[in-house]
């Protein structure tokens, strides 16, 4: 945002298209990479504008309400409620959205976004199922309790690792 952006843009270029060989990450990863904390990530930051320009925030509290009755549940008792944020949503519109938000007014090109599909990922990589990240679908029944816990955190402005 800072600079990759605004450096493409003094060669005054019509449209600047970046191009993502991964999908949107939108979960936070709880195995190795240090990705605990959603706020940071900018697909999550883009639904939330979104959720708010749709008039469809009110999911926001309905998702912390079904996180918070699960904090006492059994491992593989919890599900990730997290993915209802993103479900109005198509990922053109959220990479829409993160394109915007990565744009200030000095970048005077347009600016398009566009992320690998999850099922052309699979497509690429057929024996490598780790997209967690992508698409909150965890390998171990703990992940889904990592979520949940990085939502109850953001909702509650906390920044405690999930």
């Amino acid at each position: 945002k800072k600079s990759i952006l605004k450096m493409m843009d003094r060669t005054n270029p019509k449209k600047i298209i970046v191009v993502s060989s991964a999908p949107q990450i939108r979960y936070p990863d709880c195995y190795g990479i240090d990705m605990a904390r959603l706020e940071n990530l900018v697909a999550f930051q883009a639904t939330l504008e979104l959720l708010k320009e749709s008039d469809q925030y009110h999911i926001i509290e309905e998702v912390y309400q079904k996180c918070k009755q699960q904090v006492d549940l059994e491992d593989n008792e919890v599900q990730n409620f997290v993915k209802e944020i993103y479900d109005p949503f198509t990922d053109e519109q959220i990479s829409d959205k993160i394109a915007e938000l990565l744009s200030d007014e000095s970048i005077k090109a347009e600016v398009k976004i566009i992320f690998q599909k999850v099922e052309n990922l699979h497509r690429a990589c057929p024996k490598n199922l780790g997209d967690w990240y992508f698409t909150g679908d965890y390998p171990t029944f703990g992940g889904n309790r990592v979520v949940n816990r990085a939502f109850i955190n953001f909702y509650e402005g906390s920044t405690e690792r999930a």
